[in-house]
């Protein structure tokens, strides 16, 4: 906020005069605004829809970014649009993602509702029969005939009988249908749940699957290590061949991805273009099998764009870190990411120099 404080402090032409910014100064506080709103529609994104908020906050990286360049009216307005269709699509995915959540509910709901309704049936069925029962055993008491009040308890025992076999009958039918309906009610929360932790574009878990996963290892205090893959030159395959071609790309990344990865291990979407693994061993073993994996999940890839499609060569900035006890979710993530942004930084410094000296 340095040219805020330029513009209260500077001294004005006139006493009593309100001081005046320059152009420079305002374009400056523009922009720090407008990437103030962006990283708080993020943030509120998130918190009305965790599962689908990392995407929003990814998507409205690039355009934040863009802002602390020097902008002119061209890239401001290609800026806006991008803002509006990120916002646009969210909002379709967001509407779309509580629409089968509050499906799933309903189904569930009808399941329990069912259960409950045939129990009820059951129970008001036998409980008339009980009634009438009773009622013949008060008509006895009027009879002064032996034999004609021998005659009615043998034919109400057979009748109690009957209703007693018949309830045991309908008792183990209620259990098996009530364990039919158990059975469905656990197969569609699972169901939800599954959906509820997976990425739509991918397959893979998504950030909500990632961090209940990983929560679940630290409770237990089963040791692991976490890695934070960032793919290099996404944004280029976007804006150069369209973000349909750049979805075909990270299903084919995430296809090789989990089929090089171990079926313990959990492989997700972290959102954009960033993935995440968590492999259940210690930093040496890690570092292996992500040597071994490179080799088969890096490389060219075809951008599905017309018949013919070009190639790409897909590399990653990765980082990797072993749990450490009593570290907290955040803790390791969050030297995850700066592990791989590291990397990220000296790849980039390593780049320009090579570039330099090209030049030279």
């Amino acid at each position: 906020m340095i040219s805020i404080k330029k513009y209260l402090d500077s001294d004005a032409s006139q006493a009593g005069a309100p001081p005046v910014a320059s152009p420079e100064d305002l374009l400056e506080m523009m922009q720090q605004s407008y990437r103030a709103t962006l990283a708080a529609i993020a943030t509120c994104g998130a918190q009305a829809c965790p599962a689908l908020g990392s995407e929003l906050q990814q998507s409205l990286r690039a355009p934040a970014e863009q802002m602390r360049k020097k902008v002119t009216p061209v890239a401001l307005k290609e800026t806006e649009e991008a803002i509006e269709k990120t916002l646009a699509d969210w909002g379709v995915q967001t509407a779309e993602y509580f629409r089968q959540r509050a499906s799933d509910v309903k189904e569930i709901l009808m399941v329990l509702a069912r259960a409950a309704e045939s129990v009820s049936e059951r129970d008001q069925r036998h409980a008339n029969q009980f009634t009438d029962f009773t009622k013949r055993l008060q008509g006895m008491a009027n009879l002064e005939d032996l034999p004609k009040i021998r005659a009615a308890l043998v034919r109400g025992a057979k009748d109690l009988q009957s209703c007693v076999d018949t309830m045991e009958q309908d008792s183990r039918d209620s259990v098996a249908a009530l364990r039919t309906q158990v059975t469905t009610y656990q197969a569609k929360l699972e169901e939800a749940e599954q959906r509820a932790s997976r990425d739509a574009l991918t397959g893979l878990d998504n950030r909500h699957g990632v961090e209940t996963k990983t929560e679940r290892r630290i409770a237990e205090k089963r040791p692991f290590c976490i890695v934070m893959l960032d793919l290099n030159g996404f944004k280029q395959v976007n804006d150069t061949y369209g973000h349909l071609a750049g979805d075909d790309l990270l299903k084919q990344f995430s296809a090789e991805l989990r089929s090089a990865s171990r079926s313990t291990d959990v492989v997700g979407r972290w959102g954009g273009d960033e993935f995440v693994l968590v492999l259940d061993c210690n930093l040496a073993d890690a570092q292996h099998h992500l040597e071994r994996m490179q080799k088969w999940v890096f490389g060219e890839y075809t951008v599905q764009v017309g018949a013919d499609g070009p190639k790409v060569s897909l590399g990653a900035a990765l980082g990797v870190v072993e749990w450490k006890p009593p570290e907290t979710l955040n803790e390791v993530l969050k030297r995850a990411d700066a592990a791989m942004y590291q990397q990220k930084a000296a790849a980039h410094r390593t780049a320009s120099t090579k570039e330099g000296q090209l030049k030279q």
